[in-house]
């Protein structure tokens, strides 16, 4: 049987493993941050009826610029966005993709504040982008000066800023943001896929994007509007930036099955966006149950929780695996990160909790 070994693939892919979380047929399934609550029935037949309608056409390509869907997706992030200022893309792993395509490649570097997403550094493999694992503070937080003085020391073309940050939860102070930008000499991309779940008061990059032409925003619907199966990314920057993403796009990137269903949800984003506040209300219940045990726990503005098991957490994951609760080893020693999902599902995670 032939295994990669046997093939003339790239040196600096050998002995890699594809991303991806475990995929475990479980009662509870807490491990990649997907909306908990299904697609409402409404919202169904809403974009049940806008794909039947693309069907008869579906042997023509799509918009390739899928100008529609960017102009609803600028009316829903406001901040006096324009449809020349956002593009979208299959997931904002694309999305990131494509800016690193654009603006990383062989001799360039990407830097990211480490933990943080973990396809940024196999998106800049891929691109052929140098990665650079710059360093968190105390409890996982990032101040201005330690953000500075590391962009500084490896002059990056590209960081990667997390707000709120996956796995530890937390939203940047906008401080952060505005140092990053000052000094620079590339792209600043804020990744900020759990925005919608941030607590109040929390600031979106986006209220900075007018003057930085350098900075750029991603977001996604694949979490709090539970669209993770339709797969759809965006970003919000500059025009001359959306440009740039375009000459390495590939062509009819989004379908019209896509982008159909997208506006669809768009168009019912109060029904879809209802169950955050249900879903926030679940992540305190989670970080104050869990501290009331003893436990460390990362503050969160997402739709997940890092916690320490005090102890193994690879030991750790496979009780709660046992007693029918899947959650997600990220890798950092003594923690694990819970998807915060129904009242049910909470229940049943620290239900598991209490074997451990």
């Amino acid at each position: 049987m032939t295994t990669l070994d046997d093939l003339p693939i790239r040196d600096d892919l050998r002995g890699l493993s594809p991303y991806g979380a475990p995929q475990l047929d479980v009662p509870v399934r807490l491990n990649t941050n997907e909306n908990s609550h299904p697609v409402p029935e409404p919202v169904v037949d809403a974009i049940g009826k806008a794909l039947a309608a693309e069907l008869r056409d579906l042997n023509r390509y799509p918009d390739r610029d899928a100008v529609a869907l960017r102009a609803d997706l600028a009316g829903y992030l406001g901040h006096g966005l324009t449809v020349e200022q956002v593009w979208a893309a299959n997931g904002s792993n694309e999305i990131q993709q494509q800016l690193l395509q654009a603006f990383g490649g062989p001799g360039r570097s990407a830097l990211g504040f480490v933990p943080a997403y973990s396809m940024h550094p196999l998106l800049a493999l891929g691109t052929g982008t140098r990665w650079v694992p710059a360093r968190r503070g105390v409890d996982f937080g990032l101040t201005a000066d330690e953000a500075v003085a590391q962009v500084r020391e490896h002059t990056p073309d590209v960081v990667f800023l997390c707000s709120p940050n996956n796995p530890t939860g937390t939203a940047l102070d906008p401080a952060v943001v505005a140092a990053v930008l000052d000094v620079a000499p590339g792209m600043v991309v804020v990744d900020e896929a759990y925005a919608e779940f941030a607590r109040p008061g929390t600031v979106s990059a986006l209220a900075v994007l007018p003057g930085h032409p350098r900075l750029v925003v991603t977001r996604t619907m694949s979490k709090a509007f539970g669209f993770a199966g339709g797969r759809l990314g965006y970003l919000a920057a500059d025009p001359a930036v959306v440009a740039a993403v375009q000459l390495v796009r590939l062509p009819y990137h989004l379908s019209a099955l896509t982008q159909a269903a997208a506006r669809a949800a768009l168009a019912h984003r109060d029904a879809l966006l209802g169950t955050v506040a249900a879903i926030c209300a679940q992540r305190d219940r989670i970080v104050t149950r869990l501290r009331e045990r003893g436990l460390r726990v990362a503050d969160s503005d997402a739709n997940f929780v890092l916690f320490e098991v005090g102890g193994d957490q690879a030991v750790a994951w496979r009780t709660l695996l046992e007693h029918g609760v899947l959650v997600r080893d990220v890798g950092l020693p003594g923690w694990l990160r819970v998807t915060a999902g129904t009242a049910a599902e909470t229940d049943a995670f620290l239900a598991a909790m209490e074997k451990i």
